[in-house]
């Protein structure tokens, strides 16, 4: 059976605050693990007033607080942003609370925009020492050897698996060359999808983390009980892509009637590519869409993103994929 798993941004809805965003995370991971879902990832962005997990290891302590079985790990740590060893520190913590239930995804992109990077106090630079740096994090989660005069406490020896996470083709081959599992971000960024699980699955390196290739998917699949209601609730996150092409930070707003009357044609097109990797409809056409994906990728798990307005339709959508992919 295809694995199934949650990508949640916290995101901040227009008259809820930023606290209704973090407890929502945290409600929806409680229902997700009864659900049947594998696991429950948050992404670091900065400088970003609707999304508030910006503070990655935070989150994941408050949302792992608040389960029990599911696990929860990051989707992914902009790994340029960080030194590895306060990683190691940071999830190596996490593990020993949450023993057996922490994920670390490793992205090399900023997660932000230059201004912010220098905020960061990081160099642009620092993305080239990207393989490195997952090699020193790796040997920093590792146990530690004699004679290591510098140890991550409480990281060493907590073994937490590593993902590899990404947009291009350049992540796919770190990822089959180190022999780990590889997540593609098709909720966002689909074009180069196809020739990205090719290369990893032909390439891929067996290791002592991964026998075998693993592959994911993010989607963004909106389900509701009708087509015409999944339209309706999708434009919510159709206004955002709208917005991040445009330029302007607004927070996530009430689904409208008419898209078209919000975005220009080249807006549309624009934000249309991006959310190429979309499934939007009731239980029927979200079952043909996902087999659809399925068929076409092979993923080995789904990164499910369903990004809507108004909070209870939206647990409501992730208890419909829930019920489709079971079956």
């Amino acid at each position: 059976m295809v694995e199934r798993s949650i990508l949640e941004l916290g995101r901040v809805r227009l008259g809820g605050t930023r606290r209704d965003a973090l407890d929502e995370a945290r409600t929806l991971a409680q229902h997700a693990e009864n659900w049947g879902y594998k696991r429950l990832w948050v992404a670091e962005h900065h400088n970003m007033p609707t999304v508030t997990t910006a503070a990655t290891s935070l989150v994941i302590a408050h949302i792992a607080a608040g389960t029990s079985r599911i696990r929860v790990g990051a989707g992914g740590i902009m790994l340029p942003n960080h030194s590895p060893y306060v990683i190691a520190e940071q999830f190596g913590t996490l593990e020993n609370l949450f023993p057996g239930r922490i994920d670390l995804g490793l992205g090399r992109a900023p997660g932000t925009d230059q201004l912010t990077l220098r905020a960061l106090r990081r160099d642009p630079g620092n993305a080239e020492n990207f393989p490195q740096d997952v090699l020193e994090l790796q040997a920093f989660l590792a146990p530690a050897q004699p004679g290591q005069r510098i140890e991550a406490v409480p990281g060493s020896g907590t073994n937490i698996p590593l993902w590899i996470l990404g947009s291009s083709l350049f992540g796919a081959q770190l990822a089959a060359e180190l022999g780990l599992p590889y997540g593609f971000a098709s909720h966002f960024a689909p074009g180069s999808l196809d020739q990205a699980l090719a290369i990893y699955r032909t390439r891929f390196k067996p290791s002592e983390q991964q026998a075998r290739p693993h592959a994911l998917v993010g989607v963004n699949i909106i389900a509701a009980e009708t087509d015409a209601e999944a339209r309706f609730l999708a434009t919510s996150q159709q206004m955002s892509f709208a917005n991040l092409v445009r330029g302007a930070r607004q927070l996530t707003q009430p689904p409208i009637a008419d898209i078209d009357s919000y975005w220009s044609p080249q807006e549309k097109a624009h934000a249309g590519q991006m959310l190429g990797c979309s499934i939007i409809g009731d239980a029927d056409t979200v079952r043909r869409g996902i087999d659809a994906l399925l068929e076409r990728t092979q993923a080995d798990e789904l990164m499910i993103v369903s990004d809507m307005f108004d909070a209870a339709k939206r647990l409501r959508s992730f208890e419909i994929i829930a019920q489709i992919m079971e079956a």
